[in-house]
């Protein structure tokens, strides 16, 4: 029973490792905050902000779905961005893994003892493919509300 715990957890740990996100310091972290305060841009914030790291993270092995992906990697950046007491995430883009899927068949022919062996078999893949992450935690001197209206666009009439 042992000897199968310790295979089930070495099996495990790679399907856990490729859920982890990581991040590079290149300025000073805050205390952690909560990660519903963290707020993703798409470009830079207006006023003043402060780079705190580089951060790296992937969907997870077992998601399934597009969104389920984005979701998946955006909750993660803010999550990390969180630990590290960033109130914000200057989001860089994904990019999709490779692999994922697919189907295998193989055969094969044996002698030994007088005899001849065959043997044949399917293999198939329903793994997705991940898909990865990255963005800049940033602190956000002072950040617009999160339901703050936005400027009405002024129209420019057509010549």
């Amino acid at each position: 029973m042992r000897r199968f715990r310790l295979l089930f957890l070495l099996l495990l740990a790679p399907v856990l490792a490729g859920c982890a996100s990581s991040h590079v310091l290149t300025g000073t972290p805050r205390a952690p905050i909560d990660p519903a305060q963290v707020r993703i841009y798409h470009g830079p914030p207006p006023g003043h902000y402060e780079e705190i790291a580089i951060l790296n993270t992937s969907s997870g092995a077992l998601t399934y779905g597009e969104q389920n992906k984005v979701d998946s990697v955006l909750s993660k950046l803010r999550n990390e961005a969180a630990k590290l007491g960033a109130n914000g995430v200057l989001f860089q883009g994904t990019a999709d893994g490779y692999g994922g899927g697919g189907v295998s068949v193989g055969g094969g022919v044996g002698r030994g003892g007088g005899r001849t062996f065959t043997s044949g078999g399917v293999g198939v893949d329903i793994s997705p493919r991940q898909k990865y992450a990255s963005g800049i935690a940033i602190w956000v001197q002072d950040p617009p509300p999160v339901d703050a209206p936005r400027a009405p666009v002024q129209e420019t009439p057509a010549r």
